[in-house]
């Protein structure tokens, strides 16, 4: 086994553990929270500067950030599934890995913060509805991608998707009528078997 992620899985270390069930790779999952001490200590600083998780260390290759770990794990089994190594599909991958990254993230963690996430005394309900608001334009955009074809990229589930379906899973409840070809898109992503175990890792290191 030479793959270590680092992180519970109820954080972005979801994404490169979801990644790896569905990859099947043999991984070591070192459950470390974000907000523990152990996250600010010298050996996982020398992981990962930042004191944040994920990180991975692959065979000697230390990497963070979520949604580069996804595509590196995808990219380095390129032909298992996830990516099929085209010059068509690489760019259509990172189309979509960096449209959740700068026009849906930011927004859908301002939400998760103002609703759930932190202190009921540091919400601010003011901000959880702009952000709402704001998603409804990029949503709408996904929408109707989504109805023309049952994945991103087509017939078949890629690391576009997962990269995508995970920042989106803070929204798993969104009661929107008008969004039902992305909820169920989302929904055919996370019902996968691969994303079933990983999720259930949250049950586990909660």
């Amino acid at each position: 086994m030479t793959l270590k992620i680092y992180g519970i899985a109820a954080s972005r270390a979801i994404r490169p553990l979801w990644a790896a069930e569905e990859l099947g790779l043999p991984y070591e999952h070192v459950p470390l929270h974000y907000a523990s001490p152990e996250a600010k200590a010298p050996a996982y600083l020398a992981i990962n500067p930042n004191g944040m998780v994920p990180a991975i260390d692959d065979d000697g290759l230390v990497l963070y950030e979520s949604l580069a770990i996804t595509l590196y794990l995808a990219r380095r089994h390129a032909g298992r599934v996830l990516w099929d190594g085209t010059a068509r599909q690489d760019a259509l991958i990172l189309q979509w890995t960096l449209w959740a990254a700068t026009m849906v993230e930011p927004l859908t963690t301002q939400l998760a913060q103002h609703t759930r996430l932190l202190p009921q005394a540091q919400r601010d309900p003011a901000q959880a509805a702009a952000a709402l608001a704001a998603l409804r334009k990029p949503l709408a955009v996904l929408d109707a991608h989504c109805a023309r074809q049952p994945y991103l990229l087509g017939d078949s589930f890629t690391v576009a998707d997962l990269n995508l379906a995970a920042v989106l899973h803070r929204l798993a409840d969104l009661d929107a009528a008008d969004l039902a070809n992305v909820a169920a898109w989302h929904q055919r992503c996370v019902a996968r078997p691969a994303a079933q175990r990983a999720f259930a890792l949250r049950q586990k290191t909660a």
